[in-house]
């Protein structure tokens, strides 16, 4: 009866080890892990297409990640995505003509938010917009493009 009882002991803590792993895996596979008390500062890019970016994507530069995505929203006047992005306060000395693009990780990875540093003195600040943007590329477009291209030449 008692070794019965301690391996059953010994499971039911196996189990519940078991269950904080898959917790923490996915909290990390999600990135809310990430999400700390430092909120840094806000910039806004405007794109005419994020294609599948979502809040809360990395922010990166030369690979490091410097942010999170915080908030998309649409632009009724000039019919583009607004994004901003919440920059890390030890990341503050951005050049104010640094230039964002929408990027994929591997293949068909998520997307992200990749900067390129200009070559201002002045920095970035709260609420300073991205003047040089490049929207995501969208596979099935470039696969259109290229049909139609190939199927025009055809027909010469």
């Amino acid at each position: 009866m008692y070794i019965s009882r301690s391996i059953e002991i010994l499971v039911g803590l196996f189990v519940a080890v078991g269950f904080v792993a898959l917790f923490f895996l996915s909290m990390q596979v999600s990135n809310l892990s990430s999400i700390n008390g430092d909120s840094g500062y806000n910039i806004k890019g405007h794109f005419s297409n994020i294609g599948s970016l979502k809040v809360r994507a990395p922010v990166s530069m030369a690979g490091v990640n410097i942010g999170r995505v915080t908030a998309i929203e649409f632009d009724t006047q000039s019919f583009e995505a607004i994004v901003t992005m919440t920059i890390e306060s030890q990341y503050n000395g951005l050049p104010s003509d640094s230039s964002a693009s929408i990027l994929t990780a591997g293949l068909l990875g998520e997307q992200y938010v990749g900067l390129e540093a200009g070559g201002e003195d002045e920095s970035l600040k709260e609420g300073s917009k991205l003047e040089l943007t490049q929207s995501a590329l969208v596979l099935e477009q470039i696969i259109g493009q290229f049909l139609f291209s190939s199927g025009s030449k055809e027909e010469n």
